[in-house]
């Protein structure tokens, strides 16, 4: 049986105490987009989960472009709209506008999409549809946005829609072919995602070299305009309120940040450093306080965010302890390999 031996990333403490321990893998690249630090299995696949919206939305966005400008559904994947359909949003009812504007420039309303129904994560919005007897729906979900640019890609080829989520669509193709373009390594595996579009596993090192493809490519590119995107409209990559993907853009302008479920994220600045991190136990809460304590050892300017570097551990509503990196890169890169 082979076993992979991962690194103690984080440290969760209360009142002096190691309480709880995050082990996973994370691998730094600088902006030669050489290995710069390393821990864990850096080269394991893994399933990216929403981490790999960006390169969705690239795909769709491409596809829409070689419509032509005669296509109004093409048109249409610029700004905020571009950015949650690479984004997560939270379901506050300036997200679900936006996707009903991509909805209806394809012609179709939420009826057309493939997500699961669900309650919006913002709170706020929740506990307002819940008071109003308002039911779950597909647009609040808080993939919708992915899948309205999914929509808008067939329409503007006039490829079917009822299957847009079937692996061997057009439109997942694409993604499927932007995905190991911009890792530099093939698809491992073909999953489902839990909004039931096709999930394409890579390698860590892969999903760095993925976002460090979006903040370093050219003007224009389709790439950049994805990046541009989420950065210029980051409350449309996450939401509003406390979103830690918004937080960080907000905090570092200029940096590209997007996690995803199971412990997932990839970060890029805008000179070029990138660094993706895996939680094996399937925990995100740490997953920024990693990227940015990876990111400072090798080089990268993030000094500003503080606030980000540790999430406080409450006890009766009042800090006790925190949430830390755990991992001293003093000695430098911890490189490691399976084991049998």
């Amino acid at each position: 049986m082979t076993t992979a031996p991962y690194a103690e990333l984080a440290r969760v403490t209360r009142n002096g105490v190691v309480e709880s321990r995050h082990f996973g893998s994370v691998v730094v690249l600088d902006p030669s987009g050489a290995v710069a630090l390393s821990a864990g299995v850096p080269d394991e696949p893994v399933l990216p989960r929403s981490t790999l919206k960006p390169v969705q939305a690239l795909a769709c966005l491409t596809t829409a472009d070689a419509a032509g400008p005669a296509s109004p559904a093409g048109r249409v994947l610029a700004g905020p709209a571009l950015a949650i359909a690479a984004g997560s949003h939270t379901g506050d009812d300036r997200h679900v506008a936006v996707v009903r504007d991509l909805l209806a420039a394809a012609g179709l309303t939420e009826e057309a999409l493939g997500c699961p129904v669900d309650w919006p994560e913002d709170e706020a919005a929740r506990e307002r549809l819940i008071r109003a007897g308002e039911q779950r729906s597909r647009i609040r979900m808080n993939c919708s946005g992915k899948h309205a640019a999914m929509l808008v890609a067939a329409v503007a080829h006039g490829w079917s829609t009822h299957d847009y989520l079937d692996p061997a669509h057009p439109v997942q193709r694409e993604v499927a072919a932007a995905v190991a373009r911009l890792a530099g390594a093939p698809v491992s595996t073909v999953a489902v995602d839990g909004c039931g579009a096709p999930l394409f596993g890579l390698p860590l090192t892969g999903l760095a070299r993925t976002f460090q493809a979006l903040v370093t490519a050219e003007s224009g590119s389709a790439e950049a305009r994805v990046a541009e995107a989420m950065r210029r409209h980051p409350e449309h990559v996450g939401g509003w309120h406390g979103h830690p993907n918004t937080d960080l853009m907000r905090a570092l302008p200029g940096v590209l940040a997007k996690g995803g479920a199971e412990g997932v994220l990839g970060v890029a600045t805008p000179d070029g450093y990138a660094v993706a991190v895996k939680a094996v136990d399937g925990s995100p809460r740490a997953t920024t306080v990693i990227a940015l304590a990876a990111l400072t050892a090798a080089g990268a300017a993030v000094d500003g965010a503080p606030e980000l570097r540790r999430v406080p551990v409450l006890g009766g509503g009042e800090p006790v302890g925190a949430v830390t990196a755990a991992i001293d890169w003093s000695a430098g890169p911890l490189r490691t390999e399976k084991e049998d």
